[in-house]
């Protein structure tokens, strides 16, 4: 902070010139230190600016450093420090005579090269950001996934103890400085509109916080402390203060606000965004505003299915090489849940019967183009008065069929155009009859029995006295008619579900004829493992895959008697490959499709098994160079087996309830990531803490699939194509991939690349499809097909304005992972840093005004939430998460990058908010403090009846100075949730949600809210309920108290402080927000010279 004062320093004593600080060493008692200078070393000016510290000096001999509690980062130096205490404090420096930059002036050459991240810190023994690492078995019930440390007495604290006051003042900003005469010119060219750079020059529009009369004379200090066990902000080294930073809450909203005000108005007086030519080139909503949009499809795919990263595409490839990193790409999710909650809105997907007119059956019934195979858009252009129709993405021409000719209007168009879905919709469906493809030597058709679903449970030693057989077999038992999806036939009349099948596994696979006519279940065990197979033949017939109404009663005996047959096994190693090929086999004897869902508790170790895998866990190597080996899959065997199942129309999801024993993950979560599935994992599981969890989740699993035997394709405009998918599946050929499943909360990631130079007329738009080939509930082939128009352009400051942030951090995070497996963590972080580097750098050169000053960071608008999000990320669990386990680090890798656009904005960046104002009752405002209402839910006497949309429960930044000790806070990231309470919440609040009027007397080990009749109670578990369904997850609730163990867990998902721990290979990827930005700007500036 005061960087200029030490050069001014060192030019009025050149004595100072020939000396050097020696390191600060961290003084327990929150003292000042000391250090005393040593004249054989120099470069005293870099040690200030990288360490960050705030000097004083009185003389030549001695240096007050004045710092926060944090223990110093590790500088190479040569010399012994001396700390020696102070007699008097040293007076100050006098006021600058220049005017202050708005960001800190360059640094001095360095003898070293510059690192990619600030200066490393010693490791730390608190958890990581983001996952929490396992600890050794504890006698009582397991918490979900506790920290990784020693048995303790006490509570772990997450941050270090509150340190006792000091006599100086801490870091803050503004510092008092000289009054600006003469502030720096707004940039008056290039797009957009820029702010004055980050920080602002000018502090005109930042209010200060108001000083107490003991402090009038400290700038920077708060008058609101932190919560207890918290690091301060101040005690991060921040020089930038967060609020004249850009706010991912902040853009949040303003986003919505846009959207909704210019929104198109309709005739019954609603706003709607209109995806279609009206739009084209402007970026869509973000992610966290589509939800409370009504989007209306009027031609061009909605961002729900669709998302660009650029919606103006360059028309050259050195067009977009001199953007610096920009990604070319779709994010595509084409089974995402049609109906979205929000406004009272909803889009849907449209069922055209017209398509198929032709009457002939098979392919010729489908109009499509005569070259490429393009399925019908609004973009087809019609020609000889509708006996002809060219090609939007190839340009070729084909004949009208008789059957679906039209005559023109005088404008071009189809007089029937309006009344046919393929003609003015982005998204629709069509059926696809008769013989439509043929997959090696299987033919699809039409007409083909229902899919089926097949539920295997283990039954071996763990999993009996875990209590997961139990669970498993009495849910199913109960609810599994409620759950099991349907659809309607063809006749309209008739609803049509999934049959099902059962069978147990553990050494050996146990097959169960549940056919109508039988009076009890029969048990078939195949004991061969080298090759195993179904024994009863053709399932439909031999029994296996029955109807669950006809068989209802079998059913319900087989899964009661499960549970007791295998009580006393000791039966502890088990399989896994030999249950899904046997599964295979049945379902290909009958030439069905459908999806197994596995049950699995351990890592397969049987000898005689194909599929067996060894204990390789290491995690030593995690946060190494060498950790790629311990997080890829080992050998071909369950890849080659997943691609066999893709083939064959079969999808996999897999539950894996685990102790604390290795399951590898790694390996096994090949089969749901190639065949299209679903993964789930639950650390320490047992019956009674995760019961609900797994019951949910089995749930939303088997009713969110309703995609079988899929193949995809993505066709782009002449000069675009598909250069590789990220996401997992079947890749078969270029943009074509195939999936036994596709389950709907999957998304994949589409990068594109240049063929050649694109045409100079704004008028024509580059064109995607994405078309889905699958088989329903019913067991009708039908074809879903999504187009999307882009704007093309020539100019740089286009692709920026049309730039999403959301799809472009997707499409990097998914590439990123790729690429860690091959190469490694470091390369994989300096993929995600190098692009906003150079993105940002692009930006400054080619499209900021030349006489913008230096100082400022000046961000586009559409990329202006890139640092804070790419800091997030390089220091999450999935990139580096050195100090959890190995199965939850790979499990979270297969996450992300199975995630569509919404679930990744929210894990990267979670969502937090304050809920002690609901409901918003008189006797709740009473007792919270003013300033609250500004982070809390908007004005107004909302009913706990009414939608939690209308509530307006407002997001507040992920940091610990946000959070206040008298309130209540609701923390998701799509995986996890937290309830922190701060040790002063309100009794009346307590009371109304837990029945207690004493923060100590909150039970956190409870995992669900109590259910009392109270309106707070009632509209905190709606909300809660209502995340779960919306993330199609069954969050976890961990409620944490100021002490607990689990609250160093819970600040670590406050992503814009700085990370407690710091990755083992001294990199230091756990930068706060302030730092990163810090960084982007000095390499920023390092670029431009």
């Amino acid at each position: 902070l005061l960087f200029d004062n030490c050069l001014s320093m060192k030019s009025q004593k050149p004595e100072l010139q020939q000396k050097q600080w020696a390191p600060a060493q961290y003084n327990s008692t929150g003292r000042d230190t000391l250090l005393r200078m040593d004249s054989r070393l120099g470069h005293q000016c870099h040690l200030v600016n990288t360490m960050g510290l705030l000097v004083n000096c009185n003389c030549h001999r001695h240096i007050r450093v004045i710092r926060p509690h944090i223990r110093p980062r590790v500088i190479r130096l040569h010399t012994r420090p001396r700390v020696i205490r102070p007699k008097s404090h040293p007076p100050s420096h006098p006021p600058q005579s220049h005017p202050p930059q708005a960001f800190p002036p360059p640094q001095p050459p360095q003898s070293h090269p510059p690192q990619a991240f600030p200066p490393p810190q010693p490791p730390q023994s608190h958890p990581p950001q983001g996952f929490p690492p396992p600890q050794p078995p504890q006698s009582h019930p397991p918490q979900g996934f506790p920290p990784q440390q020693p048995p303790q007495s006490h509570p772990p604290q997450g941050f270090p103890p509150p340190q006792p006051p000091q006599s100086h003042p801490p870091q803050g900003f503004p510092p008092p400085q000289a009054p600006q005469r003469h502030p720096p010119p707004p940039p008056t060219q290039g797009y957009p509109q820029q702010p004055q750079g980050y920080p602002a020059p000018s502090t005109a529009n930042y209010q200060p916080n108001q000083l107490t009369q003991s402090s009038a004379q400290q700038p920077g200090i708060h008058q609101m402390s932190p919560p207890a066990n918290i690091r301060s902000p101040q005690q991060q080294q921040r020089s930038l203060h967060p609020d004249q930073m850009p706010s991912a809450v902040h853009v949040l909203e303003d986003d919505l606000r846009r959207f909704q005000a210019s929104a198109s108005l309709s005739s019954s007086g609603t706003r709607h965004y209109e995806s279609g030519p009206a739009n084209i080139g402007r970026p869509p909503p973000l992610v966290t505003s589509v939800d409370r949009l009504i989007m209306t499809d009027c031609g061009s795919s909605l961002p729900t299915f669709m998302r660009p990263t650029l919606s103006s595409v360059p028309r050259t490839s050195d067009l977009l090489k001199s953007s610096g990193g920009l990604a070319m790409g779709l994010i595509v999710a084409p089974m995402m849940p049609a109906t979205k909650s929000g406004s009272g809105g909803s889009v849907a997907i449209a069922t055209s019967e017209l398509g198929g007119s032709g009457g002939g059956g098979g392919e010729d019934s489908i109009v499509r183009c005569i070259r490429c195979r393009a399925y019908m858009s609004p973009y087809m252009a019609w020609l000889d008065g509708g006996r002809r129709f060219q090609c939007g993405f190839c340009g070729a021409r084909t004949d009208t069929p008789q059957s679906y000719f039209a005559h023109l209007d005088q404008t071009g168009c189809r007089v029937d155009a309006a009344y046919r879905l393929e003609l003015r919709l982005g998204s629709y469906e069509l059926p696809a009859p008769g013989l439509e493809y043929r997959r090696g030597d299987r033919a699809t058709f039409n007409e083909s029995p229902p899919p089926g679903i097949v539920f295997a449970i283990d039954v071996s030693y763990r999993a009996v006295h875990s209590g997961l057989t139990a669970l498993v077999c009495d849910h199913l038992r109960r609810r599994l008619p409620a759950f099991l999806p349907s659809e309607t036939a063809p006749d309209g009349q008739t609803q049509i579900s999934p049959r099902v099948g059962f069978l147990t596994y553990d050494r050996s696979v146990h097959f169960y004829n549940l056919s109508a006519s039988l009076s009890q279940p029969q048990s078939l065990i195949v004991s061969d493992l080298e090759e195993p197979f179904a024994p009863l033949g053709a399932a439909i017939s031999g029994g296996f895959l029955v109807d669950l109404s006809s068989s209802a009663t079998l059913i319900d005996q087989l899964l009661e008697s499960i549970p007791q047959q295998f009580a006393g096994t000791a039966v502890s190693d088990i399989i896994l490959g030999p249950v899904v090929e046997a599964t295979l086999d049945a379902f290909t004897s009958c030439g069905s499709v459908g999806k197994l869902v596995l049950l699995h508790t351990g890592l397969p170790t049987c000898e005689s098994a194909p599929g067996k895998l060894l204990q390789r866990d290491n995690r030593k190597l995690l946060g190494t160079e060498k950790e790629s080996s311990l997080l890829s899959p080992v050998g071909d065997y369950y890849e080659a087996l997943a691609k066999r199942c893709s083939d064959s129309g079969l999808g996999v999801d897999l539950f894996v309830c685990t102790d604390a024993a290795y399951a590898d993950v790694a390996t096994l979560g090949q089969l749901p990531f190639i065949t299209g599935g679903s993964l789930y994992k639950y650390a320490s599981f047992r019956s009674d803490t995760h019961g609900n969890q797994l019951a949910s989740d089995l749930e939303l699993a088997v009713s969110n699939c309703l995609a079988f035997d899929c193949s995809m394709r993505i066709r782009t405009s002449a000069g675009i194509s598909c250069s590789d998918i990220h996401g997992g599946f079947n890749i078969v050929g270029e943009g074509i991939l195939e999936a036994g499943a596709f389950s709907s909360d999957r998304a994949v990631a589409v990068e594109l690349r240049h063929d050649s130079k694109l045409a100079d007329d704004d008028a024509e738009p580059v064109l995607a499809q994405c078309a889905l080939l699958y088989t329903g509930l019913s067991g009708h082939r039908r074809v879903r097909v999504h187009n999307l128009a882009l704007a093309t352009t020539g100019q740089l400051a286009d692709m920026y304005r049309s730039a999403d942030v959301d799809a472009t951090l997707n499409l990097l995070v998914k590439a990123a992972l790729k690429l860690l497996l091959k190469k490694g963590p470091l390369e994989a972080r300096s993929a995600l840093v190098s692009p906003c580097v150079g993105i940002l750098t692009a930006y400054r050169r080619h499209c900021v005004s030349a006489g913008s000053s230096m100082g400022q960071l000046i961000l586009p608008e559409t990329l202006k939430l890139l640092p804070v999000y790419v800091n997030a990320i390089v220091k999450s669990d999935a990139f580096q998460g050195a100090d959890i386990s190995t199965d939850d680090r790979s499990y979270l890798m297969y996450l992300c990058s199975m995630m569509d656009a919404v679930a990744s904005n929210v894990y990267f960046y979670p969502r937090l908010m304050p809920v002690h104002h609901l409901p918003p009752s008189r006797e709740a405002d009473d007792e919270s403090d003013s300033d609250e209402a500004q982070d809390g839910v908007g004005d107004g006497e909302e009913s706990d009846s009414a939608d939690l949309c209308e509530l307006n429960l407002k997001q507040i930044r992920c940091s610990v100075d946000r959070l206040k000790q008298n309130g209540v806070y609701l923390l998701e990231n799509g995986i996890v949730m937290f309830l922190w309470l701060g040790s002063k919440v309100s009794s009346t609040w307590l009371l109304s949600v837990f029945g207690v009027n004493s923060v100590a007397n909150v039970r956190c080990d409870q995992t669900e809210l109590p259910r009392l009749d109270t309106p707070a109670s009632r509209l905190i578990r709606r909300l809660v309920d209502e995340i779960r369904l919306r993330r199609r997850r069954h969050l976890r609730l961990y409620i944490v108290r100021p002490g607990d163990k689990f609250e160093s867990w819970f600040l670590n998902f406050l992503v814009e402080d700085r990370a407690s721990d710091f990755s083992a290979n001294g990199e230091g990827w756990g930068s706060s927000y302030v730092d990163f930005l810090l960084h982007v700007h000095k390499e920023i500036r390092s670029k431009l010279g």
